[in-house]
C-alpha cells in the first residue's frame, strides 16, 4: 500500500461541486468511483479543499493510498481512462504516508476570469462572467490594493466550520488585462466560503462607479455595507495550492 499524491484539474461546469453527494455527480465521486476499479478500498480520498458547484480547477490536490505494482505513470494513465472527459489527472507522485492535501497547504491561489462587453460571446460565457458597462481598470486594480494583509473577511463569506474564524491573511491581489479580458489572482493562507466571488462581486461594482472603495476599507474595520451579490461560479478557478 502506497501513498500518492495528485494534481487534479476539471471543468465545473456539469458537477456539483468538488466534495462526494448522495446521488449527484461530483468530482470526488467520479475519481473514487475510477479508483475502485483499480482496486481501490479506501473509504474517501482526502483534498486541499472543496470548490462550489460550476466552480473549475487548473491545480486542486489529492491524496490516496492504493496497492499499485506498477509505475506512477502507469497509474495515471490508467486513472485518467476511467474519468470523464472534463475531470483529469495531470500528476501523481508517491509521498509521505502523513502528507495532508489541506493541513500542510501554505497558500492557495485562486483566479477569476471576466470579459467585457455590451453582447455576450458564446466561446466565453461557461468560464467567463460578463460584465457590462465597462469598468475602470486603474480603479479596480487600485481598488484591489485594499485586500492584501490580515483583514478579518467576516462580510465576505463564511467559514467551512460552525464559529469558525472569519480572519484570512492575504497574500496578493492583482488585476491582468488581455483586450477584452480581464483576470483577477489572489492568493491566501485559506479562503472563506464565497470569499473570492464576493471580492471580485464589489471590485467590479468599484470600477463600475457604482460603489466608492472607501466601502470595502470599512468593510474590512468592521463596518458592513457592502451590497449583495456575489460574482457567478463559473468565472473561478482554484489554480494553485503551495506547500
Amino acid at each position: 500500500m502506497a501513498p500518492y499524491k495528485i494534481k487534479i484539474s476539471y471543468d465545473g461546469t456539469d458537477f456539483h461541486g468538488y466534495q462526494r453527494q448522495f446521488k449527484k455527480r461530483t468530482v470526488q465521486g467520479e475519481i473514487e468511483s475510477a479508483l475502485k476499479q483499480l482496486g481501490w478500498q479506501g473509504k474517501s480520498i482526502l483534498s486541499a479543499g472543496r470548490t462550489d458547484r460550476g466552480v473549475h480547477a487548473d491545480g486542486q490536490i489529492g491524496f490516496f493510498s492504493l496497492d499499485w505494482n506498477h509505475s506512477e505513470i502507469a497509474l495515471l494513465m490508467a486513472l485518467n481512462q476511467h474519468l470523464p472527459e472534463d475531470l483529469s489527472i495531470l500528476e501523481i507522485e508517491e509521498t509521505k504516508e502523513t502528507f495532508h492535501p489541506r493541513f500542510d497547504a501554505k497558500l492557495r491561489k485562486y483566479r477569476y476570469q471576466t470579459y467585457y462587453s455590451r453582447t455576450r460571446n458564446p466561446h466565453l460565457e461557461k468560464k467567463f462572467w460578463r460584465v457590462w458597462p465597462e469598468v475602470n481598470r486603474v480603479a479596480l486594480m487600485e481598488a484591489s490594493k485594499i485586500f492584501p494583509g490580515r483583514h478579518d473577511f467576516q462580510f465576505y463569506g463564511r467559514p467551512y466550520r460552525k464559529n469558525g474564524r472569519t480572519e484570512r491573511i492575504v497574500h496578493s491581489a492583482n488585476w491582468r488585462f488581455e483586450g477584452e479580458k480581464g483576470f483577477f489572482e489572489i492568493t491566501a493562507n485559506s479562503f472563506l466560503y464565497h470569499m473570492v466571488r464576493k471580492i471580485v462581486f464589489v471590485l467590479i461594482l468599484t470600477g463600475q462607479k457604482r460603489i466608492h472603495s472607501s466601502i470595502l476599507n470599512a468593510s474590512l474595520d468592521g463596518n458592513n455595507n457592502l451590497p449583495p451579490g456575489i460574482a457567478p461560479a463559473k468565472g473561478l478557478f482554484l489554480e494553485e495550492i503551495i506547500y
